[in-house]
C-alpha cells in the first residue's frame, strides 16, 4: 500500500529585474530535512488543518518559508510579524490582530504535481504563480531553509546540477522559458487553467538506474511502476520531453528512447 499524499501548495514568485528580465524565485532547502534536502525549490509545503484552499496554504507557506506576505495591503514592516509566526503562532491570528489576511486572488494556478508513489512522503501539491509584492524583500527562514537565489529561466536550465534542481522545478522552468514578461507568465497561467491535469510520475527501471515517467511518455503505462494518473495524449500539457533520468548527480528531462523533438 503506497503513502497517501498530502494536499500541499507551493509559489512560483516572479519579479521583473528590469535588465535581467524575468526572474524566479528559489529557496535552498536544509540538508538535513527529510524531503529533497539541499535543493533549491519554489517556496510551499503541505497543508494546515482546515485548510480547504490550496492557494492559502501557498500564501502562508510564503511568508513564512520567504516572509513575502501576500495580503490586500501589507504594513511597511512584515519582518515581526513572520517572526512571530516561526516561532510558533498561527499565521492567520497573528494577521488577524493587524485587521490583515491572506489574498488568494493573487495567486494564479500554474500546475499541480504528485509525487511518486515510490517515495515515503508524498504530497499532491498544486503550484501557483504569484507577482512579488512592492516594497518587500524575501529572506529564507534559517530553519528549513537556508539560502536563496533569483534566477533567469534560462539560468536556471544552465545551473540544474548547480541548485540541485528536482524534477518539477526543472519543468516548469522549460515551460516559462519563452516567455519574457510577468504579463507573458500571467497569460500562459490562463491557458493552463482552462485544462489542468495531475502529473503524476511513475518510476520505470532502465539499465543504468531507473528513470521518472511523466504521464505523455510512450512507456508510462507499460514499464511504469506504482501509482498511475494517465493523461490523454492530445492534452496541451502534453509536449516536449517526457522523463527524467539522473546522470552525474543532477537530474536531466529528456525524450523516450526512439522519441524526437519532431515526434512528440
Amino acid at each position: 500500500m503506497f503513502p497517501t499524499p498530502r494536499d500541499a501548495a507551493t509559489v512560483i514568485l516572479l519579479r521583473d529585474a528590469a535588465e535581467r528580465g524575468l526572474e524566479v524565485f528559489l529557496l535552498r532547502r536544509r540538508k538535513s530535512v527529510a524531503f529533497m534536502g539541499g535543493a533549491f525549490v519554489f517556496p510551499g509545503g503541505a497543508a494546515d488543518a482546515g485548510e480547504t484552499d490550496p492557494r492559502r496554504t501557498a500564501a502562508r507557506e510564503l511568508f513564512e518559508e520567504a516572509g513575502v506576505l501576500l495580503a490586500e495591503r501589507a504594513p511597511a514592516e512584515v519582518a515581526p510579524l513572520r517572526a512571530r509566526v516561526l516561532a510558533g503562532e498561527a499565521a492567520t491570528a497573528v494577521l488577524a490582530e493587524h485587521g490583515l489576511d491572506f489574498a488568494p486572488e493573487q495567486l494564479h494556478y500554474f500546475a499541480h504535481w504528485i509525487t511518486p508513489s515510490a517515495e515515503p512522503k508524498r504530497f499532491s501539491a498544486k503550484f501557483f504563480v504569484a507577482v512579488m509584492p512592492p516594497g518587500q524583500e524575501p529572506r529564507f527562514d534559517d530553519q528549513e531553509t537556508v539560502d536563496q537565489a533569483w534566477v533567469t529561466p534560462a539560468e536556471a536550465l544552465a545551473r540544474v546540477a548547480e541548485l540541485a534542481l528536482p524534477p518539477p522545478q526543472i519543468r516548469t522552468f522549460m515551460e516559462l522559458a519563452d516567455a519574457r514578461t510577468i504579463d507573458d507568465v500571467l497569460a500562459i497561467t490562463r491557458r493552463r487553467a482552462e485544462a489542468p491535469h495531475a502529473i503524476m510520475p511513475r518510476l520505470a527501471p532502465t539499465g543504468a538506474g531507473f528513470a521518472l515517467l511523466l504521464p505523455w511518455d510512450p512507456e508510462y503505462a507499460t514499464a511504469g511502476q506504482g501509482d498511475a494518473h494517465p493523461m490523454p495524449l492530445d492534452h496541451p500539457l502534453a509536449i516536449g520531453p517526457s522523463r527524467f533520468v539522473m546522470e552525474d548527480r543532477a537530474w536531466r528531462h529528456v525524450y523516450a528512447p526512439g522519441s524526437t523533438p519532431a515526434a512528440s
